[in-house]
């Protein structure tokens, strides 16, 4: 892969480690390295752990590449709201070893896996787009409902709520949670208990349940590709005034 994202494949399992050296964000780079190693899973018909580096799974689509604007952008974003069918439709078990903190974009790709492990620790999961001036975008909101309980949906989407281990499982966001230093051993512990299934139904009943979130996943991309356009010139238009 490349070295914002490493793939190694072991017993059938490969580990795909996102690691930027910082806290994870997700540039157009880290989006196609990170297709690159799920399509090169797929070849291998392999389980899947996607994990993050220490302390964090992923801020969140680059705010650097956002506040610029522009083709890069937009490219960015197309990557983000399309990884999430990416990942729900992958034909083989994916489990998400979430490091610590977790937010926005980052959220909304390890809600895609089929289970989630998180951290204990003092950590926190939000999806901070209305905190920061964004209508959540309907692909975000859409895989929010897919996991959440109703009333934590409604805070998530609403008010930005940042959710500590504990609660972000009471959620929805996370299946299990355990101490760091053993989040790993779990991942690889979950993944051979799920290598016993019969793939063919795995693959053919997630995809059926899973059907009609994709297909409003896949609807709303243009929309809000076309709400991130405005939201850029709006926020261009205000620093222009301050400037």
């Amino acid at each position: 892969m490349t070295e914002l994202v490493q793939y190694s494949l072991e017993n059938g399992v490969a580990t795909i480690r996102l690691d930027d050296g910082k806290r994870n964000a997700l540039p157009p780079a880290m989006f196609e390295a990170i297709y690159a190693a799920f399509d090169r899973a797929e070849k291998d018909r392999a389980i899947v752990i996607l994990t993050g580096r220490a302390d964090v799974f992923s801020a969140g689509f680059d705010l650097k590449v956002m506040k610029k604007g522009g083709v890069a952008a937009i490219q960015m974003l197309r990557l983000g709201y399309s990884l999430p069918p990416r990942i729900m439709n992958y034909p083989y078990p994916v489990i998400a070893a979430c490091n610590g903190h977790v937010l926005a974009m980052g959220v909304f790709m390890m809600l895609s896996c089929d289970h989630v492990l998180g951290c204990k620790g003092d950590f926190k999961v939000s999806a901070n787009e209305v905190a920061i001036g964004l209508t959540m975008p309907r692909v975000a909101a859409a895989m929010l409902k897919h996991r959440l309980d109703p009333a934590a949906y409604q805070r998530a989407v609403t008010l930005s709520e940042y959710f500590p281990p504990e609660a972000a499982k009471q959620a929805g966001f996370f299946d299990e949670l355990v101490e760091p230093d053993q989040l790993m051993d779990r991942a690889r512990e979950l993944a051979a208990d799920l290598a016993k299934l019969d793939m063919d139904a795995h693959a053919a009943s997630k995809r059926r349940i899973r059907a009609k979130t994709v297909r409003t996943v896949r609807a709303s991309l243009p929309l809000d590709l076309v709400d991130a356009v405005a939201f850029g010139l709006k926020a261009a238009r205000k620093a222009k005034k301050r400037a």
